[in-house]
């Protein structure tokens, strides 16, 4: 009886493990993926993306659909260049873990020890804070705290300028308690690089990196690649409709989101990642070492786990420069990453060598999960979503209760307006109001209308509409950027308008515009 139901067990084994050949046997076809593409293109609005396969240590799809730029009409290909923004992120700590394997660094070195004006707003968070909380998003600080010093692009802060600012940040939640998505501390992770090593972050991801993988079509920035001539140009919804917009991206902030590449180049990156950090055609060469790797893939900040179906996951973190979770059983090691009117996303599953890339030029970041997500479910299993529908679906809802809530804005405008017989004096609130990190604004008289103008950050600026109470509405000049926000002013104790206080008003607004970060007194 023992023996039998040893073979019964060794036959169940089997079947599952038969199972789970047949599901990597059979994956999505490449006519499939131009199919779901094609889709998405439309369905999304999205004018060009490009997508790659990696499936064990061999690209077995790289190919690229729609357009370049609406305006030219050139067409994507394998070899077109995006910004792959935040999956930069990835370079910075393989970067820092190569000084890690030449014994330059530590993970758990204080920042202090490399950049002594690192500062944070608590002074024990200061003295304690490493190499490794740089990467983690763990600092406390808010979602995309002080990304306005960077975002949008224009403005004159200098890298100088934001490690020093981040001294007036204040801390949402206690250090390491919480994951708070940051860039900034990852423009201070590029400078503890150039301390390190004696060379800029750029000089060493393209030396150190991308000249030994043969990447020779990627660049730190889009302002070092050496032929322009096949690159995207980003793409935004204006006024409700999709129109080429210009490239968004301070040079500050390299070492957050800057890099330049393809999806054939990337393909490169991703296999050297799932070697565990060997390259060559007989993996002869490593770039940085097994354990390096394995901190890098190593849980180091919880997250919080939204849905399980239909994979299953029960826990998500952050590693170094990489998002880990259990899906379906697997380990999917993944990063997006979002520019104004660029995103993209790489998506790795080590134990079946699975590597996904979707890059496109459109900033609805639902168009990548939908493809990536059909693509990954034919080789784990997964059956029965239809991630076109169910994303553009969800998509429509966010879009449709964003413009409910602009509609409740602009009738608040209007009956304002109406209320004060068609009369709105600005009168009481010009003035010059001063933020301790992100510096002086204006509010004033331009062209006979209410305005409000940024002095570091030009591209911020707009007409001001009153709205309730003192609050007024700021609807920015450049309609690309949807950001428009409340501008809420406090009185002193004579009812004259004496700081302000800043909210995006809709629930869409891109993380990077961090309004509600500043705190205005009045100066002037």
């Amino acid at each position: 009886m023992k023996n039998k139901y040893g073979i019964i067990l060794l036959f169940c084994l089997f079947q599952i493990h038969l199972s789970k050949a047949q599901t990597i046997a059979t994956p999505i076809t490449s006519h499939q993926i131009d199919s779901v593409t094609e889709l998405v293109l439309k369905t999304f609005n999205v004018p060009g993306i490009a997508v790659a396969v990696v499936k064990d240590g061999k690209l077995i799809h790289a190919k690229g659909y729609g357009v370049a730029n609406l305006r030219t009409g050139q067409k994507v290909n394998e070899h077109t260049q995006f910004g792959v923004a935040s999956n930069s992120k990835a370079f910075t700590t393989a970067a820092l873990g190569m000084l890690v394997d030449e014994g330059k660094l530590k993970w758990d070195d204080k920042v202090t020890d490399f950049i002594p004006d690192f500062k944070m707003y608590n002074p024990y968070v200061t003295e304690d804070f490493t190499i490794r909380d740089l990467l983690t998003h763990r600092s406390g600080l808010g979602l995309g705290a002080g990304d306005l010093m960077m975002f949008p692009d224009g403005s004159n802060f200098t890298k100088a300028d934001i490690i020093h600012n981040l001294r007036y940040l204040k801390q949402v939640s206690s250090f390491r308690s919480k994951y708070d998505y940051d860039n900034n501390l990852y423009i201070v992770a590029g400078e503890v690089i150039a301390k390190a090593s004696g060379m800029s972050w750029e000089d060493f991801v393209e030396q150190k990196i991308m000249k030994p993988l043969g990447m020779t079509e990627t660049a730190a920035s889009i302002y070092r690649l050496k032929d322009k001539s096949n690159t995207i140009r980003p793409h935004a919804p204006v006024n409700g409709k999709v129109e080429t917009i210009d490239i968004d991206w301070s040079e500050t902030a390299n070492a957050a989101g800057g890099i330049w590449s393809n999806v054939t180049d990337m393909s490169k990156w991703i296999t050297m990642q799932m070697n565990h950090g060997k390259y060559g055609d007989k993996l002869q060469y490593q770039l940085f070492s097994e354990e390096v790797h394995e901190e890098m893939w190593s849980p180091q900040t919880i997250q919080p786990v939204k849905t399980t179906a239909p994979y299953n996951t029960h826990f998500a973190t952050y590693g170094l420069g990489w998002g880990l979770s259990d899906v379906k059983g697997y380990k999917q090691v993944t990063h997006t990453g979002g520019l104004a009117g660029i995103v993209t996303q790489v998506m790795l599953f080590p134990e079946i060598n699975l590597g996904i890339i979707v890059f496109t030029n459109q900033q609805v970041g639902a168009a990548f999960s939908a493809i990536s997500s059909t693509i990954k479910d034919s080789y784990i299993g997964v059956k029965g979503y239809d991630w076109v529908k169910i994303l553009h679906d969800r998509v429509a809802a966010g879009e449709a209760n964003a413009q409910k809530i602009m509609a409740e804005v602009n009738k608040g405008i209007e009956e304002k307006i109406k209320s004060n017989a068609g009369q709105f004096s600005i009168a009481p609130y010009v003035g010059i109001y001063k933020d301790p990190w992100f510096g002086e604004i204006e509010i004033n008289i331009k062209n006979g209308k209410p305005w409000l103008a940024s002095k570091r950050s030009p591209r911020l600026n707009g007409e001001l509409f009153p709205f309730k109470g003192n609050t007024l509405i700021v609807r920015w000049t450049d309609r690309s950027m949807d950001a428009d926000a409340y501008v809420i002013f406090s009185t002193d104790m004579e009812g004259k308008p004496s700081g302000i206080k800043m909210n995006a008003i809709s629930p869409l607004t891109d993380f990077s515009f961090d309004f509600q970060d500043l705190d205005f007194k009045r100066i002037k």
